[in-house]
């Protein structure tokens, strides 16, 4: 057992091990193909409170509709509803074509890559703000959706996880080289090894720094384990 990532050289090895597996692991998913910052950013739209297996389809279908900002922010409100019609939660629909609007206007077509400046978009929280601006852009910021608050709250073995603590460990730990990479792997490890119930740590690339394992507990932490981001 390693114990808790710390130090440069603990940090290195735990970015190691997670983006090692990840890059042996990785779901193909066709938003990690061909990305631009508007692909990434219609990924996160739909992703929230909406499993993987049901966005694909719908961002398939929506990318062959809308392929770029121009195009959704020419688009008649009703057509975009329609298109996003059977994803329910329709005011993501919503915000994501005030966002195209925005962007054309305000910025030129041209999505921007601060995470603050990308947070006065509408519907962008704080969570799609840190994963647009590392995926699309590469800066190093977390990205802490309800899965990775999952992977942080037993990696510390805390119970009840205050945010503001998660995400101080989650820009700790983000890989200044991949931070992109870094934040969709520890997503993944939520969603397909640490899952709430019945995780895999037999599997898990960094159980070795996993305090909850270390104290027999992971099947209790967190005690709320509530989504932003199905997985």
């Amino acid at each position: 057992m390693k114990g808790p990532a710390r130090g440069p050289e603990g940090v290195a090895a735990f970015r190691g091990a997670l983006l090692a597996h990840f890059d042996r692991n990785r779901r193909a998913l066709p938003w990690r193909v061909g990305r631009t910052p508007y692909r990434v950013m219609v990924s996160e739209f739909m992703l929230q409170q909406t499993r993987v297996e049901t966005v694909v389809p719908y961002y398939e279908r929506w990318m062959r509709r809308f392929p770029d900002w121009d195009a959704l922010a020419g688009a008649e409100p009703d057509d975009v509803i329609l298109e996003w019609k059977g994803l329910g939660y329709y005011a993501r629909a919503r915000n994501l074509h005030r966002t195209a609007l925005a962007v054309r206007e305000r910025y030129g077509g041209r999505l921007p890559a601060d995470p603050e400046e990308l947070r006065t978009l509408p519907g962008v929280g704080e969570y799609t703000a840190g994963a647009v601006a590392s995926i699309a852009f590469g800066r190093a910021v977390p990205a802490v959706d309800g899965n990775v608050k999952r992977v942080l709250a037993r990696l510390l073995d805390l119970e009840r996880p205050a945010a503001g603590r998660l995400r101080r460990e989650a820009a700790r730990l983000v890989d200044p080289n991949r931070p992109g990479d870094f934040n969709e792997a520890m997503m993944e490890l939520g969603a397909m090894v640490c899952a709430p119930r019945s995780p895999r740590c037999a599997e898990c690339p960094v159980a070795g720094w996993c305090r909850a394992r270390m104290a027999g507990t992971v099947g209790e932490r967190p005690m709320d384990s509530g989504r932003r981001r199905a997985s």
